[in-house]
């Protein structure tokens, strides 16, 4: 399969804190792949590389043929990379429909005299826009909610929503981070079923920032494993998961050594 988006030997410093150091990576398109680590391994701060938020010091970033460094958010988007954020950053007091029309602002073609004139184009595309919102909101299981204020829903509806207004820029490529963080159980399972849709359904690739470990074995066909900025592991969840230096990076070198002493018993 052809790689999407891919990394090459990027790093990124704060300062003397090298947050992400000479990181390779590759995702196929069409392929749900997760990014784990301990807190602190660099997994939103690649993120923030990957979508213009932060410019690295030195490497390339490549997405659909498109290099990525040195290119602003919005122009990011535009070529098709959407994502969430690890703290949810709605709109509070905007109706749902309306935090999902942002996420298609960049994709409108209407122009300020439209704007003042409301003229037949700017009816005609406000309109679809709106039908397109009202879709959007049924796929990630939120129909009839458009018109409550976002502050109101329950927290995992809020991630839905977010999903939704990123779904709104029409991305090949979506980044989720921590999207089942703070949710219950049926919450979780519920998000895992959306995932796959996203894939299966609308043909996005999907990238996860993720501390379930039941989620990133459970929908994963790839899994990149950071530590302290570094690409530690990457493989199958199988592959992973029994990887001693992916237990050392989360459970410390004693459980890393017993893991391997079990496996030889």
């Amino acid at each position: 399969m052809t790689a999407l988006l891919e990394t090459q030997k990027v790093t990124k410093r704060f300062g003397g804190l090298v947050a992400v150091s000479t990181v390779d990576f590759a995702i196929e398109t069409g392929s749900i792949t997760s990014l784990i680590g301990p807190n602190g391994a660099g997994k939103t701060t690649l993120f923030n590389v990957i979508t213009g938020i932060y410019k690295p010091e030195d490497g390339r970033v490549n997405f659909d043929g498109h290099a990525l460094v040195g290119l602003r958010s919005d122009q990011i988007a535009a070529l098709g990379v959407s994502r969430t954020f690890q703290n949810i950053r709605l709109f509070s007091e905007m109706t749902v429909q309306e935090n999902v029309l942002v996420g298609m602002h960049p994709r409108l073609k209407q122009s300020v005299v439209d704007a003042i004139f409301q003229t037949r184009r700017f009816d005609g595309e406000e309109k679809a826009a709106r039908a397109r919102a009202r879709d959007l909101l049924r796929f990630v299981g939120l129909a009839g909610q458009g018109d409550a204020i976002a502050r109101n829903l329950p927290y995992g509806a809020q991630r839905r929503v977010e999903i939704a207004r990123a779904l709104a820029g029409d991305p090949k490529l979506i980044l989720l981070d921590e999207p089942t963080a703070g949710m219950n159980p049926q919450e979780t399972e519920a998000a895992m079923a959306l995932f796959r849709r996203l894939r299966d359904e609308l043909g996005i690739t999907v990238l996860l920032i993720e501390h379930d470990m039941r989620v990133v074995m459970g929908i994963s066909e790839s899994v990149t494993v950071l530590d302290y900025g570094e690409k530690i592991a990457e493989g199958t969840p199988a592959e992973v998961r029994g990887n001693a230096r992916v237990v050392e990076a989360y459970l410390g070198r004693g459980s890393a050594a017993a893991t391997g002493a079990r496996e030889q018993a």
